[in-house]
């Protein structure tokens, strides 16, 4: 009994110091419920109180950082294999996923405007290489037949972008036209981070007829997968 006694003692002296309920158990042996009796009239001074509450949202902290890390490790996990299920890319395997990138991504000719060249917009820097290298290869476009406009809003800064596209493509700055585009009222909008980098517009000069060819191309997919 006097064993009890001073185990419930400094239980509640350990409470008063602002120990968590886990934290007293290593130091006391008794059960849960027990210690929930001994403790349940124990107060506690504000300190003690923010003690717990730090250790308390620290672990909460390092739990979150556990499922980030899994979270990153899985992620990892998964895209090594993908990458391992594409083999080399042949012609026209680069061909054909060329003509589906301009089928989602490129303007296409109107019946109301005639004579439309070929024009893509994306502002992701891998697809936009890609498409300029299918460019180059389909139809021997060289960088003085292509026009390199960015489109961003107002409020970012367009001359650290002009330079951050000027070396993904290669080009001088003064080869990328700025359009500044105006925000709305009440508009949110979020992309505004420090990576965001604005829309990359490639123009291709006189190619109203080879626009007019991947339309072509596009609907001869359409035909061939639906037989």
């Amino acid at each position: 009994m006097i064993l009890k006694q001073q185990e419930k003692e400094k239980a509640i002296k350990l409470r008063k110091l602002g120990y968590s309920y886990s934290e007293i158990l290593k130091e006391v042996f008794v059960s849960k419920s027990t210690l929930s009796l001994w403790l349940r009239s124990v107060g506690m001074a504000k300190k003690q109180k923010q003690r717990i509450t730090e250790k308390r949202i620290t672990a909460s902290l390092k739990g979150a950082q556990i499922k980030k890390d899994q979270r990153i490790a899985k992620t990892k996990a998964i895209k090594d294999a993908a990458k391992k299920e594409i083999e080399k890319i042949n012609q026209r395997d680069l061909w054909l996923i060329g003509i589906s990138l301009y089928w989602a991504e490129g303007s296409k000719e109107k019946e109301y405007k005639p004579g439309s060249g070929i024009i893509f917009n994306n502002s992701d820097p891998k697809m936009v290489l890609f498409f300029l290298k299918w460019l180059k290869t389909f139809f021997s476009a060289n960088n003085s037949d292509i026009i390199y406009e960015l489109y961003i809003h107002e409020t970012a800064n367009y001359e650290k972008s002009q330079i951050y596209w000027s070396n993904i493509l290669l080009i001088p700055v003064e080869k990328i036209k700025v359009y500044l585009k105006k925000n709305k009222i009440n508009t949110n909008r979020k992309n505004t981070q420090e990576n965001y980098n604005g829309l990359i517009r490639i123009k291709l000069v006189k190619s109203s007829s080879m626009n007019r060819k991947i339309t072509g191309w596009i609907e001869g997919i359409c035909e061939k997968s639906l037989i």
